[in-house]
């Protein structure tokens, strides 16, 4: 169903972690460069690439779009939902714990509305003989961690060792698009742009020199910067740099997130996400999201205190722009070997290209979430859309 172009206040719906507005000037999405252990070789990358070509599945790119009424059939296809045990892994001792809870709960409250039987479990001492007792053994399992453990694979790595299937990508997969740099590289090589940027730990300036670095780095890229932490959520970190004062406490912010520092150029124009959920290998694109804050970029403080920011479903782009963003997002979950949901942030420039910023395997789910907001604008009924994903999961009877 076509969504209704709306403007959205940003109490009426869901939200978590980066995404994007209209901003004069923002930020983000790397290519290349590394100076960091975590930013590979391009030959890794490569590597990377062919393997997510080399699925076993169909490719979703390739895939039958998803339909409302697929939607409906799936969640209308779930049958005794009371019998099965569902889990919601969240919280954590991330950067991001309270947004990861209040997604864990905004989740379970609509799954129990469309009658399934979850429990919320924190990540802590007491997770792993919960999972694996069989008196408490899940059916299966959505981690919305956020952050560290949850986005970096390591949790789905456990669940993947106790051989309970899962909701979201690979372990392996949420690795690649957690760390910033390499998803840069990964899905500028199938073909998207991102903007110019460099990598450099935070043992670079003082080896080097504070001075001598940033001399280097405004010679090289110039002003405007953004510089975020390579790996995290939630803008934790970022800033965007104007003036060249500003960048000494810009990278002291990032680093006190983060050891690698992602310092981009960055770029004029309209920042926009694009939420995808997959179904048995079929891809329902939502509309993109258009987000826009009187500072131009989405920081932490916007995203953190409702006021001014504003979000337009569907984004305010043309009709040729708005599917090149669309497809783009769908390259990026594609390329970086994402399944079930993923988030993918851009901005679109003054030419209307999208330039990738970043893809995210746990996108938030709570009230003020950016996916939420695109499923309801597109039309969906939230208890039977996160039915139909957990359906069509269970449907596949995965072992990982």
């Amino acid at each position: 169903m076509a969504a209704k172009h709306s403007k959205t206040p940003r109490q009426q719906t869901g939200g978590k972690t980066p995404a994007v507005g209209k901003a004069k000037t923002t930020a983000s999405a790397t290519t290349t460069t590394a100076a960091s252990p975590a930013n590979t070789a391009s030959t890794a990358t490569g590597e990377v690439v062919k393997r997510a070509r080399r699925t076993s599945h169909r490719s979703i790119r390739e895939a039958t779009p998803v339909t409302m009424d697929d939607v409906l059939s799936l969640a209308s296809k779930a049958t005794k939902r009371a019998d099965k045990s569902l889990l919601v892994i969240c919280g954590g001792l991330s950067h991001e714990r309270d947004v990861s809870i209040s997604s864990g709960h905004r989740v379970q409250g609509f799954l129990e509305e469309a009658g399934w039987t979850v429990h919320v479990h924190d990540m802590d001492g007491s997770l792993l003989p919960y999972l694996t007792d069989e008196s408490t053994r899940p059916n299966l399992v959505w981690p919305l961690l956020h952050g560290a453990n949850g986005e970096d694979g390591s949790i789905r790595d456990v669940l993947e060792m106790a051989e309970l299937p899962y909701i979201g990508s690979r372990a392996k997969a949420s690795r690649t698009a957690w760390s910033k740099p390499i998803a840069k590289n990964v899905v500028r090589m199938a073909g998207l742009q991102t903007p110019h940027s460099v990598t450099l730990p935070e043992s670079m300036f003082r080896e080097l020199g504070v001075e001598p670095v940033i001399d280097m780095l405004l010679g090289s890229l110039g002003l405007p910067l953004f510089i975020k932490p390579t790996m995290g959520g939630s803008a934790m970190g970022c800033t965007m740099v104007t003036e060249q004062s500003q960048l000494t406490q810009a990278l002291i912010n990032c680093f006190a997130y983060g050891d690698v520092a992602l310092i981009e150029q960055a770029v004029t124009g309209t920042e926009v996400s694009v939420s995808i959920l997959e179904f048995d290998g079929h891809p329902l694109v939502l509309p993109p999201l258009e987000i826009w804050t009187p500072s131009g970029t989405y920081d932490f403080e916007a995203r953190s205190t409702p006021g001014p920011t504003e979000f337009y479903v569907p984004a305010r782009l043309d009709a040729k722009t708005t599917q090149a963003v669309s497809d783009a997002a769908l390259t990026a979950h594609r390329a970086l070997g994402l399944r079930d949901i993923s988030r993918t942030d851009f901005i679109v420039d003054a030419q209307g290209q999208p330039q990738f910023l970043e893809s995210n395997v746990a996108p938030g789910m709570t009230d003020t979430s950016l996916l939420p907001q695109s499923a309801l604008a597109a039309g969906y009924n939230l208890p039977e859309l996160y039915t139909a994903l957990v359906q069509s999961v269970l449907d596949q009877k995965r072992t990982d």
